[in-house]
């Protein structure tokens, strides 16, 4: 409930201090008296937007403030200060406060009617509210039976659902497993398979052709068996390079292995354009 209100250099009003006692109170006045500027004043205190147009001309800033009592009997003081350059400020209880929670204690405090205005009557909890306050009837029970309505729809869901919800999961498997059996999988890492047997059929040429370089590297004149023999060849039989002779020798044997490896491997590769349709299509 607003108590006073204390408005300085809001449009018309220069300043007014207004002290409300209980019922209704009705301000009353011809055009341009001050009227609409009494409700901006309320609206800036629960938040409403500030406007430096609304200071009075010729002043620097606009104040208003309200003091409220709430229905706990709690006496609550908010504050809005509008200056004509600048952003304006808000006070709870005369401590510095956002904006927004002058908005929050405005939905406590007040309830502003109209076009464009905050309407309490449009928030779910108010209509609750006014619901259960007309049927005026004890709400345990009803408490109780949400609870229990919640807690048995928690545990349908764990048990999968109803019957619908079930039936189409039961469509949807048999599907799938009528989609595996037709297929005829048997192996599990078949996708893998396919997938290495379209790298080498789809790059068959290529892969050719790599093989062919690497081979040509390892065993062609002056290539690397070339190198590593002319190497051999030098330290065989020289006692301080023994252990590095041991060594050559092997790898001669593995490049020579290697290359056999590479030979056989690119001549298994076959260009088959049939096989790499059946295997994308599988």
């Amino acid at each position: 409930m607003l108590v006073e209100l204390s408005v300085t250099n809001l449009g018309v009003i220069a300043e007014l201090r207004l002290l409300l006692g209980l019922g209704l109170t009705a301000f009353t006045g011809e055009t341009g008296a001050g009227k609409t500027m009494l409700v901006e004043a309320i609206d800036l205190l629960v938040g409403g937007r500030a406007d430096p147009v609304l200071v009075r001309p010729g002043a620097t800033e606009a104040v208003v403030e309200g003091r409220f009592v709430t229905a706990e009997d709690r006496e609550i003081v908010l504050s809005r200060v509008i200056p004509a350059v600048g952003r304006s400020r808000a006070y709870v209880d005369g401590r510095l406060a956002p904006v927004a929670q002058l908005a929050e204690w405005g939905r406590v405090l007040v309830d502003l009617h109209g076009q464009h205005a905050h309407q309490s009557l449009l928030a779910v909890q108010a209509q609750r509210r006014a619901l259960d306050s007309f049927a005026d009837s004890p709400l345990e029970a009803l408490v109780a039976a949400r609870a229990e309505v919640a807690r048995l729809d928690a545990e349908l869901s764990a048990l999968g659902g109803d019957e619908r919800a079930r039936a189409r999961e039961i469509d949807l498997l048999r599907f799938q497993v009528r989609e595996l059996e037709e297929a005829a999988v048997t192996d599990a890492d078949e996708d893998e398979a396919l997938a290495a047997a379209e790298d080498l059929l789809a790059d068959a040429v290529a892969h050719r052709e790599a093989a062919a370089t690497a081979l040509d590297a390892l065993t062609a004149e002056a290539g690397a068996l070339d190198a590593l023999s002319g190497a051999l060849g030098a330290l065989q039989g020289r006692r301080p390079f023994a252990d590095q002779e041991s060594r050559l020798r092997a790898l001669v044997a593995e490049v020579g292995d290697l290359s056999t490896e590479l030979r056989h491997a690119g001549e298994a590769i076959d260009d088959d354009p049939e096989r790499l349709n059946a295997v994308r299509t599988r």
